[in-house]
């Protein structure tokens, strides 16, 4: 019976580890898709009445989108706080409930 606590402890300690290494590798996964779905562009509008930005950009490779100026969704009001008209920007879109929408930004300095 003592062995057999043993295992079942080793086993729980063993799955806790595998538990941990796949939270922590899908974090990776998250952050790298992010950075490989961040687009360039310059603010042209920020209107917090509307929760909305007016985005210059590039390619929006992730969605297959050519470079344009488009208005866009904020997925957080706070973001348009982060921006002003004429910053140049890095930024995410994804399609959240149909609406293209900015899913993280950062001015580039």
């Amino acid at each position: 019976m003592k062995n057999l606590h043993k295992v079942v402890l080793a086993t729980l300690i063993g799955l806790s580890s595998v538990a941990t290494t796949s939270v922590a590798f899908a974090q990776q996964l998250s952050a790298s898709a992010t950075q490989d779905a961040m687009s360039e562009g310059e603010i042209k509008k920020v209107d917090k009445d509307a929760g909305k930005l007016t985005i210059k950009h590039g390619e929006l490779k992730n969605l297959g989108m050519p470079g344009m100026t488009m208005m866009f969704k904020v997925k957080e009001p706070s973001m348009l706080d982060k921006v002003k008209q004429g910053d140049k920007v890095r930024f995410v879109v994804e399609k959240v409930g149909g609406a293209l929408t900015v899913t993280s930004i950062e001015a580039v300095k």
